[in-house]
């Protein structure tokens, strides 16, 4: 028994060996320690402001306004399949990455940039579906508040759950409306487990809304009477001057929302204006590590009340436009403060 211990002892070794002498483990390894050491020169010219946005449109109009000047030595650095691009922006310090559609890519990206880098703050920006028939397309929102529109329990036909924030029957929405049942039942909205390093290991709080940093928000107030763009080229014009408001509400989730319907639902339940994929997640691992956080979302359709196809595609870049202008404006007047309070509801 001793020899067949000591054979399998011997080809453990033998295969680790094999492992780490492998020319894919050595150029990986060697990566990984390149990255390492430029990493922390990086953060030895600290401290840097995060800029997260989340697909090439977004980034296309951000890099196209020509603000951000890349770091002469350090232009960028790849991790985990992601740039993080180094430079200024009005000569504040900045670290930008996209990160992709989608919550666990944004709640990924935003940990791991708060981790690697000296962060003292994120910016996330973006475009996203309208729900406020207050507001237009081309306008850029910074809400005050986010909420997770994903989290649900499906619940039995007229089941319920004393623990939900919000229920959505769907035999509400049956076509001929009030005929036949539905065995769909109806969708009860759960709330956020936060974790946060001002609480206790393991003990979340049971939370609905996610609020974006006060002092950030109210020095953002500034930017509401910056001039947008309103036309996407010289045949094809929005019919009014787009805006800049402040301390509306958003929401977040894995779905693309384009459904007259749904979209009314999520303003008339939660009073939200702005629908994307990845804010909330942001937004919440930003503030579970006690980090700054301010979210600026501009408006490219109407989540579905339009006639015809969505027009995100004719006026995303629009939107992607007027928030890239309104990231710069704000990183221009925004001060370098380290200590701002932990703000959540």
């Amino acid at each position: 028994m001793a020899s067949t211990f000591m054979r399998l002892l011997l080809l453990l070794v033998v295969t680790i060996s094999a492992l780490i002498s492998s020319p894919a483990f050595a150029i990986s390894s060697n990566k990984r320690r390149k990255s390492t050491n430029i990493i922390n020169q990086i953060n030895h010219n600290g401290p840097y402001i995060g800029l997260i946005t989340v697909y090439p449109p977004e980034e296309n109009a951000f890099f196209a306004n020509g603000a951000f000047k890349s770091h002469p030595t350090h232009p960028f650095v790849d991790l985990a399949g992601r740039r993080f691009r180094v430079g200024k922006v009005h000569n504040k310090k900045v670290i930008y990455v996209r990160c992709g559609v989608g919550m666990v890519n944004a709640a990924a990206v935003t940990q791991q940039i708060l981790d690697m880098f000296d962060i003292t703050g994120i910016v996330h920006f973006g475009i996203a579906g309208n729900a406020n028939s207050s507001m237009s397309i081309g306008d850029v929102t910074i809400p005050k508040q986010f909420v997770d529109t994903g989290l649900w329990d499906w619940l039995k036909p007229n089941g319920t759950d004393p623990s939900d924030f919000a229920h959505l029957d769907i035999g509400n929405y049956n076509d001929p409306k009030g005929e036949g049942n539905n065995l769909l039942g109806r969708i009860g909205y759960s709330t956020e487990y936060f974790y946060s390093e001002s609480g206790e290991p393991n003990t979340p709080q049971r939370v609905v809304w996610l609020n974006t940093t006060h002092q950030w928000l109210k020095l953002a107030g500034n930017l509401e009477g910056i001039k947008l763009d309103q036309c996407v080229n010289s045949s094809l014009c929005l019919s009014q001057q787009p805006k800049v408001v402040i301390g509306l509400r958003g929401s977040t989730a894995n779905a693309f929302v384009d459904n007259a319907a749904y979209r009314d639902f999520l303003y008339n339940t939660f009073q939200v204006t702005s629908l994307d994929m990845e804010s909330s997640a942001v937004l919440m691992t930003s503030l579970s590590n006690s980090s700054p956080v301010i979210v600026i979302r501009g408006l490219s359709d109407l989540a579905g009340a339009q006639e015809g196809k969505n027009p995100i595609h004719v006026f995303g870049p629009l939107a992607a436009t007027n928030t890239a202008k309104v990231v710069i404006e704000f990183l221009k007047i925004l001060p370098i403060e380290h200590n701002w309070p932990l703000t959540i509801e």
